[in-house]
């Protein structure tokens, strides 16, 4: 598979990621133990054989049993370790943690981010995380603390490059001015019909601070595919049957499928988009690749965006 630098860094990636969210299952569609592990290693083994070398996970992401199912596939696996990079998440902390009274919350306190990191490198069974992100925007958090975390963790070895996820760009300033490491990517939803990261200055700031956009969710939630449908509540409004319609046109005439197309239109952009691909099934992982060997043409892009749209550019 093609590759990318990952921000200003010498991390080379995959152009697309795998993303670990559902190989343990989601919050409210567990797997059994037995089921995540043998589904779980087949997807991540699948990836890797297929050319992914990034990998990216979460320490909420099937309450820890992802990173628990990545770190076995990895003890499996000879070798791979040395051939991927894994990059984990903190930040998000369910309700009921830890007292019963309390609420869903983002918590970026220094304390509570190392706790995080030493618990994910427990669970993956490694001693460093190539890429350490903070999940979702604390409104409590202070950019100098979180600084002081982030030197903690790099200092000890834990952690070789941060970045974030889920950041406006005024953040991503916010954060950068006080931390002393380049924050190489910014992951965030973008996808066809989710188009906010290409207005909202997100995707002007990656081209000019050298930052990596990654995309989750890039099929939307599944609508722009042909696979399963899992939409998180903002989804629910997403409109995608103008879209699917130029998808499978351009498809038909390309030869693929309106997967392929959908991230092919994620790749084209100038900043260097890496897709994160969330499907557990084998084939799916392994034909997404395919996206990778062929460019859409200024005019494919810019008929997409304007069905995406609705309307006519103005």
């Amino acid at each position: 598979m093609k590759t990318i630098k990952l921000g200003n860094s010498s991390l080379s990636s995959s152009r697309l990621c795998y993303g670990c969210w559902r190989i343990a299952g989601t919050r409210d569609q567990f797997k059994s133990a037995a089921e995540a592990d043998a589904g779980g290693r087949a997807a991540l083994v699948a990836a890797y054989e297929s050319g992914y070398t990034l990998f990216d996970g979460a320490d909420i992401y099937g309450g820890g049993r992802a990173e628990e199912i990545l770190g076995k596939t990895l003890r499996e696996v000879p070798g791979m370790r040395e051939r991927i990079l894994i990059t984990s998440k903190c930040g998000v902390r369910h309700a009921g943690s830890p007292n019963p009274d309390s609420p869903q919350r983002w918590d970026f306190s220094p304390d509570y981010i190392v706790k995080s990191c030493e618990d994910s490198l427990q669970r993956l069974g490694i001693e460093t995380i190539d890429l350490y992100m903070l999940h979702r925007p604390d409104y409590l958090g202070d950019p100098h603390e979180i600084a002081g975390a982030f030197a903690q963790l790099y200092d000890a070895g834990k952690v070789r490059h941060f970045g974030v996820s889920n950041f406006r760009p005024s953040l991503v300033n916010a954060l950068q001015a006080a931390v002393p490491f380049p924050l190489l990517v910014n992951q965030v939803e973008i996808s066809l019909a989710q188009r906010a990261a290409f207005e909202d200055g997100t995707l002007d700031q990656c081209l000019e601070k050298q930052i990596t956009p990654m995309a989750w969710s890039p099929l939307g939630a599944g609508l722009l595919g042909d696979g399963a449908k899992r939409l998180l509540p903002a989804q629910q409004g997403y409109k995608t049957e103008g879209i699917n319609k130029v998808l499978d046109e351009i498809a038909v005439a390309r030869g693929v499928n309106r997967t392929l197309v959908a991230f092919a239109w994620l790749l084209k952009h100038p900043s260097g988009i890496v897709p994160i691909v969330g499907t557990t099934n084998p084939d799916r992982i392994r034909e997404a690749v395919r996206a990778t060997e062929f460019e859409l043409t200024r005019e494919e892009w810019y008929r997409l965006f304007v069905a995406a749209r609705g309307e006519p550019l103005p």
